[in-house]
């Protein structure tokens, strides 16, 4: 079985902990309904947040989706000048036996301008 990332974008309105929180719920879910993942294949979470956020960690919002045995991590973005604002990204590890071409990346309301190529 391969180890595969997943790639995946939100931006939010405001940094508001709640709306933090449910917008990186709404991201996890997309990505495991989209790649028809269950919690086993997770392998690990890195979790990024642009500069302008700071009212929560992201990875919180996989531990209250009952996500609590898989590695994860929170950094901060690098802070590029012109760079969209208030965006959390995530690359998801997970074990599959699909190819690469088959992997589902998700980028959601503004984050979709970071890879018009991949957004749904």
């Amino acid at each position: 079985m391969a180890v595969r990332a997943v790639r995946g974008a939100t931006q939010l309105d405001a940094d508001d902990r709640e709306h933090l929180l449910a917008s990186v719920d709404e991201l996890i879910r997309a990505i495991v309904e989209q790649n028809a993942l269950d919690t086993d294949d997770l392998v690990s979470m890195l979790f990024t947040a642009t500069p302008d956020l700071h009212s929560e960690f992201p990875a919180l919002a996989a531990r209250q989706l009952g996500i609590g045995d898989v590695p994860l991590l929170c950094a901060q973005e690098i802070d590029v000048q012109g760079a969209l604002p208030r965006v959390i990204r995530v690359m998801m590890h997970i074990e599959t036996e699909r190819p690469r071409s088959e992997i589902r990346h998700v980028y959601l309301r503004g984050a979709a301008a970071l890879r018009r190529d991949l957004a749904q």
